[in-house]
């Protein structure tokens, strides 16, 4: 499978912890049918044998609407349960290395938080790229922060698809209208939701509004 650039419009990253009372099986089923148009799954506190486990059930699920299905640094893991691709950060595995084993179908998504890092994830084979932080991120504390302007260059440097993430909502999501970016990540905006249906198609709707 290849990445579409509509597949990234509204990007839901797992974080089994937000989760208010439903299962994370629940919580997928209900993103997608708000609009959540790619999974990934990056839980870092499960072993992995319940990383395969969740895996399969995760993508029977994606698969049952045509969602691509990705699993978070662990592309052997993705290869064995037959998930669409991988997302790796800047200190896993090469991009190259894993196109090379894994061949042209394979989705790879990299992180990039420089221009420089975009085009070697580019030039090393990647789908598409996820830059952020765009905002203060619950999930990653530590995260390093990049400016409107700085998402627009990385976007700007690229032939391949880029898509935001880190603190989007959908009360700031509006501040990053027009960088260039092909979607949005997001974890507790939606995962953290409520209603995780609702919660997708409000965001749905917003960013949209801002590409």
């Amino acid at each position: 499978m290849k990445i579409n650039h509509k597949d990234l419009l509204l990007y839901a990253v797992t974080e089994r912890s937000c989760l208010r009372g439903i299962s994370l099986e629940e919580a997928v089923e209900q993103a997608i049918l708000g609009g959540v148009s790619i999974v990934q799954l990056r839980e870092k506190n499960i072993s992995g044998g319940e990383l395969m486990e969740e895996a399969k059930r995760l993508l029977k699920i994606c698969h049952k609407y045509n969602v691509p299905f990705i699993i978070n640094d662990d592309y052997e893991a993705a290869l064995r349960c037959g998930a669409d691709g991988v997302h790796v950060g800047i200190e896993d595995a090469p991009v190259a290395d894993i196109r090379r084993i894994a061949g042209n179908d394979f989705i790879i998504g990299a992180t990039a938080k420089t221009v420089e890092q975009a085009k070697l994830a580019e030039g090393s084979g990647a789908d598409y790229l996820g830059v952020g932080a765009v905002f203060p991120s619950p999930t990653k504390k530590n995260a390093v922060r990049i400016t409107p302007q700085q998402l627009s260059e990385i976007c700007g440097s690229v032939s391949i698809p880029a898509v935001a993430i880190g603190g989007i909502n959908a009360e700031n999501v509006h501040t990053i209208k027009g960088c260039g970016h092909k979607g949005i990540a997001v974890v507790s905006a939606v995962f953290g939701a409520e209603n995780v249906k609702a919660a997708a198609e409000e965001l749905h709707r917003k960013v949209i509004e801002t590409l």
